[in-house]
């Protein structure tokens, strides 16, 4: 209960306990969110440089602005070999989407019932963990025996490389809820029912919110390697093709779109964060 009235005291713009400045910083932070373009812009005109000037080799690595104009005439012109940019990406789009909402999905489900009960811990984070352990490059061979070579095996892929980080954050931040609250609960007579839902899940929420971040990059990064099963469509394809022909400029063009879309869906996520955990005053002002 005590947990509904931070949350509406922070929607409503009041303070928050221990939070003398009434989340006065919280707000003036957005308007300086530009300083994080300072960064990779730096970088950029970096690389561009060293490029310009003979340092990097195009052999090598190609310049930002032959990266820039490839991926133009990836997107304006229809190559028999690639096809479109945008075609690649909306089909990779297509698999992570699939991949990574029944991963996050899965991950929740397994981490209550094992972060709310021994049991469920005992009987499903050992086979986790373990599950955890193995390379997903390992499991590609095995995946073709059992799936074969359609879309199956690669959403499998990209569901793995979601479900863990999201199991991990959010079974800890089930165990990492402060039994006070539960003892405080069951003496304002809350239903076991009642306790998850007003105390552990809220109390859960900003590990949860974490896994999806890292739950976001990690299935890009199985992506790629679900994409090197007989694609013929995708970005993961574009960069096995483009590595069979030696065209580093067309494989640094899909690593960087691979880089704005987790940068896009993160930013997203900040946002969401931010607004869902309005009550929490950071270290950092």
């Amino acid at each position: 209960m005590f947990v509904e009235v931070i949350s509406e005291a922070a929607t409503r713009g009041a303070p928050a306990w221990g939070d003398p400045a009434g989340g006065r910083a919280r707000r003036l932070r957005p308007a300086h969110g530009w300083l994080r373009l300072v960064s990779p812009v730096l970088l950029v005109g970096l690389w561009q440089l060293l490029s310009s000037t003979g340092v990097i080799p195009p052999s090598r690595l190609a310049s930002p602005a032959s990266i820039a104009h490839t991926a133009y005439t990836l997107v304006v012109t229809t190559s028999p070999t690639y096809g479109t940019l945008q075609s690649s990406l909306l089909v990779s789009a297509e698999r992570w989407a699939i991949g990574l909402s029944i991963g996050i999905t899965v991950a929740v489900v397994l981490a209550i019932a094992s972060g709310l009960s021994r049991v469920g811990e005992y009987a499903l984070d050992p086979v986790i963990q373990a599950l955890r352990s193995i390379p997903l490059l390992g499991l590609l061979p095995l995946f073709i025996v059992w799936f074969g070579i359609g879309e199956l095996p690669k959403d499998l892929i990209v569901l793995l490389g979601a479900l863990f980080p999201m199991y991990i954050n959010t079974f800890a931040g089930i165990r990492g809820v402060d039994p006070k609250l539960g003892e405080l609960g069951q003496v304002l007579g809350l239903s076991r029912w009642e306790l998850v839902r007003h105390i552990v899940l809220p109390g859960a929420l900003p590990s949860a919110l974490t896994g999806v971040r890292l739950s976001v990059i990690g299935s890009l990064l199985a992506l790629v390697v679900g994409e090197q099963i007989n694609a013929n469509a995708g970005l993961g394809f574009m960069i096995t093709t483009a590595q069979e022909f030696l065209q580093n400029n067309i494989i640094m063009v899909c690593l960087i779109v691979y880089a704005l879309l987790g940068l896009l869906v993160d930013w997203g996520l900040r946002v969401v964060e931010r607004k869902a955990l309005a009550w929490r005053r950071d270290f950092v002002q």
